[in-house]
């Protein structure tokens, strides 16, 4: 089939991704550290820049840049949803052609140092490979303005040793694997969630209470399968968090096998593994309430 239609633009965004921010707060002889990767893309009446090269309508990404800085002086980083948020109707409020504005963070963690077992007032050492990952959408004008959060972690690493199982699953010609009633579990897991509200929440407290229920549902929940874990996970987390609409689950299946000691005359117990980090089986679900708000551009990138 030929087509012959006029060729148009279609979707188009521009932004300043990944801007290394460390921001130290001084306030008294216990410093506090964030250190975030910020990205910030913005929507709006772009098309001239596009098909005739006219650039006046475009906010340079070096100032997108100058102003994901200055904004972590003030308001500040602490917490990162808010910062988020600023960020965002900043430019969707001050600059005239920008309709939506886009706001990605990435926090990594910081752990004091400890000296003769008191915490130091400002030295830390650097945990990982963890991410605190927050997402900000900010969309329209004045009182038809929009915004949607979405925060999130990234390789949280977990692993249990027993706890799961794997077996009465479908086979075919090519199926060589063997069920198991006992295996190691592990994941890299990425997890993100997207809140009803985006006033009044308490977003470190929130984040924080998210991760401890993942973990403590992925280590005590008995697992038929990686698939029956995320459910679970994601059903936890939104019973015990009703400010959130969703839950996106992306686990990658860290494989762990047994390692052949029999040939060396060594009985192995399930206690040498052989980590497998590739292939994977990736495993992935949304857990959702029924009555979950619409997402709008909550997930757009």
């Amino acid at each position: 089939m030929n087509l012959s239609g006029p060729i148009v633009l279609s979707d188009n965004r521009y932004g300043k991704a990944e801007n290394r921010i460390v921001r130290i707060y001084r306030d008294g002889p216990r410093h506090e550290i964030r250190d975030v990767n910020v990205s910030t893309v913005l929507r709006g009446d772009f098309a001239d820049a596009y098909t005739a090269g006219d650039q006046s309508k475009v906010l340079p990404t070096d100032s997108q840049k100058q102003t994901a800085y200055a904004y972590a002086k003030k308001p500040g980083l602490q917490p990162v949803e808010d910062y988020a948020l600023a960020l965002a109707r900043h430019f969707v409020d001050d600059v005239e052609p920008v309709t939506s504005a886009g706001v990605e963070v990435d926090e990594y963690a910081w752990q004091r140092v400890s000296v003769d077992g008191a915490e130091h007032d400002h030295t830390w050492t650097r945990q990982g490979p963890e991410v605190r990952t927050a997402r900000v959408t900010v969309a329209g004008k004045g009182d038809a303005q929009r915004a949607w959060v979405i925060g999130g972690v990234r390789d949280l690493v977990i692993l249990k040793s027993t706890g799961s199982e794997f077996a009465g699953f479908l086979t075919d010609e090519f199926t060589v694997l063997e069920p198991t009633p006992d295996r190691m579990l592990a994941t890299s897991l990425v997890a993100r969630w997207r809140f009803a509200v985006t006033e009044g929440v308490d977003w470190d407290a929130t984040y924080a209470g998210i991760r401890a229920r993942l973990a403590a549902v992925f280590a005590t929940y008995h697992s038929k399968a990686l698939q029956q874990t995320l459910f679970e996970m994601g059903k936890a987390v939104l019973e015990s968090f009703p400010l959130l609409a969703e839950i996106r689950l992306s686990a990658p299946n860290k494989h762990h096998f047994d390692y052949d000691l029999g040939r060396f005359g060594i009985e192995n117990r399930g206690e040498v593994y052989y980590a497998a980090d590739r292939p994977y089986g990736l495993i992935q679900a949304t857990v959702a309430r029924a009555d979950a708000p619409d997402a709008g551009q909550a997930w757009e990138q």
